[in-house]
């Protein structure tokens, strides 16, 4: 089943599809169902409710045209090249809304206006039409991806999804904050009494989900002919000045955001659900009724996302942790449904940088590759002729951010170290030199990049403006020369497992000449770090944190440096994207047990009530970003120190940097099973513990310098201080 844009399939008035996940014309996907547990004796009925947003249709959406596709594997009886009909539904519209007046970019689902008098439902009789082949040839089932005999690709090309159905989950509200015009009923909560809303009044209820959520709000009520109810929903409130503060607080605050409309037309249990999720903590309705009361009887909503497990966990003497660990898996929960997202109130855009952090705290967190391997998969079939991916992918319009091509690069190199799955990786092998390739024709004659085209994106921080580092249009940037050699590193070691030895050997000599300019040419002596660009007018964090990760910096060294990075308050700081980058060099150069000093940010998440992680420090566009989930892998792969010991995490490296913990334990999901570590700091400062690893897992235990092999199964760990 598939449709363009959406569908939701229903047997007997159940939902039982929704989809398709979405990619782009040439890799249309569908959806395998298995209809059988949902039929019944005797006659069954198959509907669909499919709908095309137009022009308000959100940026990931990639369309050809409107169409609706069934097909049968073991029986033609279905097939849409039979005899099903359609009736279009007049009684909603999409009202696309003012980012502006938002508050920022805005480019997710449109909202949507419903009259209740103009709906269908129930309608059964002469309204019904045939529906008309718009694709294809009528006589031939769906054609897979380049099946077609004479090579045609002119409609959707067929891939089958491999992601598994999205989660509904009913849910219900936590409380309901504030009512003015009416008195409020918590009943109507839980759908057991009914809020009544007088003839001629004017009234606004504000609820509460108590977290940020993605779901369908559900809406039932009653009479009220010619009442309006107009739906907003907001991560969170805003004071007078803008500001959004505390995000449990309420009052004196006032809510804007995404709307949704419906006018009632009188009749009984009339209920309403968009067509698309939303993403709220707080929903307001906003309701005017005519000469007749609106009774409202129930408010809740359908929690959707794609359907990830938690399989980790960590444990330690440091309390103030785990609210930490629990904001930073449900900001990962709502930037998942069919792909990963930037965040799913504003954008809903699969972007690389984005992309990768997430993808390695599903691994970490939940060890589900399929949302990895997807994403992996899509920006690879984003690339333009001349070798870069887009920036993010699906999206009806095309960008470009060149640094998130080598993410992409890297990315691969990540899913190759933590999976064994070698025939997937080898499959972008090509790709990843396309992107090398372009970068290699940006170098000058000064060892650098030059000037470089689009848009090079690299952090949030204030000083790089729309977040280019200095020297990226001017040409010489010294922190985006660094990012190039640091992904040569990677493509050379792929091209060593994967392709051709003498490319990684050019890699790598490619690699160490941008080091040696950037070492020739943008060292100071004086500050004993970086600049951002030959002319050293500019030093930040991110030119210095590239240097140690690709190499630039001799191991001797990195530490020292390092400790100036952190200490040096005038650098211009990472935001809490590239802290990731930050952390993982603070690792490489041996000062992993610095890293719960960095956690004071996500400290003050939890104190503003935030419940999921966010875009930037105060003020935030968006509450729920996932870029900023990243403790809950570093808590696993660089405090309890488990990371991969081979490729295709084929054995573990275990090297703990406990910091100022004397007892930290957790747990991580591997291929073979669950990895666990439970250790215990000695007066002394030896470590104690126990390490159970799954069958067929080896490893090695790193302490203070120390090697302690390890072996599948359960083993006691018990090292003095040298």
């Amino acid at each position: 089943v598939s449709a363009d844009n959406r569908y939701r399939l229903f047997v007997n008035g159940r939902s039982v599809s929704v989809g398709p996940a979405r990619s782009d014309v040439l890799h249309w996907r569908y959806e395998r169902v298995d209809l059988a547990p949902f039929l019944t004796a005797g006659a069954n009925r198959i509907t669909a409710t499919v709908w095309n947003w137009g022009d308000a249709r959100p940026m990931a959406q990639i369309s050809h045209r409107t169409g609706f596709l069934i097909e049968g594997e073991s029986s033609n009886a279905l097939d849409t090249r039979s005899n099903w009909q359609v009736l279009r539904d007049l009684s909603r519209t999409f009202v696309m809304p003012d980012g502006q007046a938002l508050g920022g970019y805005y480019v997710a689902a449109p909202g949507e206006t419903y009259v209740a008098a103009a709906d269908p439902q129930g309608r059964e009789g002469g309204a019904w039409v045939a529906a008309v082949n718009v694709g294809g040839n009528p006589q031939a089932r769906a054609i897979s991806r380049g099946a077609d005999p004479y090579g045609n690709a002119g409609d959707w090309q067929m891939v089958t999804s491999e992601l598994p159905p999205m989660e509904e989950t009913p849910q219900r509200f936590a409380a309901i904050r504030r009512a003015s015009g009416v008195a409020a009923e918590p009943g109507v909560l839980n759908g057991t009494r009914n809020m009544l809303i007088p003839a001629n009044t004017t009234a606004s209820i504000l609820l509460d989900q108590g977290e940020l959520t993605n779901a369908y709000p559900v809406l039932t009520a009653s009479g009220g002919a010619g009442a309006r109810m107009m739906l907003t929903y907001a991560e969170s409130l805003y004071d007078a000045e803008g500001n959004k503060g505390d995000r449990n607080a309420v009052d004196g605050k006032t809510i804007r955001g995404v709307t949704d409309t419906i006018v009632f037309d009188g009749g009984t249990e009339r209920q309403f659900s968009p067509l698309w999720w939303r993403t709220f903590r707080y929903l307001q309705l906003d309701i005017t009724t005519g000469a007749e009361p609106l009774a409202l009887q129930d408010v809740s909503s359908i929690f959707t996302a794609y359907p990830m497990q938690q399989r980790a966990g960590f444990a330690s003497d440091q309390d103030w942790i785990d609210p930490i660990w629990e904001i930073n898996w449900r900001g990962l929960r709502l930037s998942a449904y069919d792909t990963y997202m930037d965040t799913p109130y504003w954008e809903q855009l699969q972007y690389v940088g984005d992309t990768r952090i997430e993808a390695m705290v599903t691994l970490y967190n939940a060890g589900d590759d399929r949302l990895v391997r997807n994403a992996l998969t899509l920006i690879d079939q984003s690339r333009m002729p001349d070798g870069l991916t887009a920036s993010r992918y699906p999206s009806a319009d095309a960008q470009i951010i060149p640094p998130f091509s080598l993410w992409w690069v890297s990315m691969v190199h990540d899913y190759w170290m933590h999976r064994d799955d070698p025939a997937f990786v080898a499959g972008f092998v090509p790709g990843i030199r396309g992107v090398m390739s372009w970068y290699e024709g940006q170098v000058d004659e000064t060892g650098l990049l030059g000037p470089m085209p689009w848009w090079n994106f690299l952090d949030w921080a204030p000083q790089f403006g729309i977040g280019m580092a200095p020297g990226s249009q001017t040409g010489h940037s010294a922190t985006l020369s660094l990012q190039y050699s640091y992904t040569l590193r990677r493509a050379a070691e792929l091209e060593d497992r994967f392709g051709e030895p003498a490319l990684a050997a050019r890699y790598r000599a490619q690699s160490e000449a941008l080091n040696a300019a950037v070492r020739a040419r943008a060292w100071d002596e004086g500050r004993c770090l970086f600049a951002d660009t030959p002319e050293k007018t500019s030093f930040s964090q991110h030119t210095n944190v590239l240097a140690v990760l690709a190499g630039a910096v001799p191991p001797g060294e990195q530490a020292a440096l390092m400790e100036r990075v952190l200490a040096d308050a005038s650098l211009i700081q990472a935001t809490v994207y590239f802290r990731f980058y930050v952390d993982e060099a603070l690792v490489q150069a041996g000062l992993g047990d610095r890293y719960l000093e960095r956690l004071d940010l996500w400290r003050e998440m939890v104190r503003l009530g935030l419940t999921t992680t966010p875009e930037s420090p105060e003020p935030t566009r968006s509450d729920s970003h996932a870029w900023a989930s990243h403790p809950n892998y570093h808590l696993l792969a660089s405090v309890l120190g488990i990371r991969p010991g081979s490729e295709g995490f084929r054995s573990v490296r275990i090297a703990p940097m406990l910091g100022a913990m004397d007892r930290a334990s957790g747990t991580m999901p591997h291929p073979l099973g669950q990895i666990t570590v439970d250790l215990v700091r000695t007066p002394a400062g030896g470590i104690t513990g126990t390490i159970t690893l799954p069958s067929g897992l080896p490893g090695v235990f790193i302490w203070q310098g120390r090697e302690t092999p390890l072996a599948p199964g359960t083993q006691a760990i018990s090292l003095p201080d040298e």
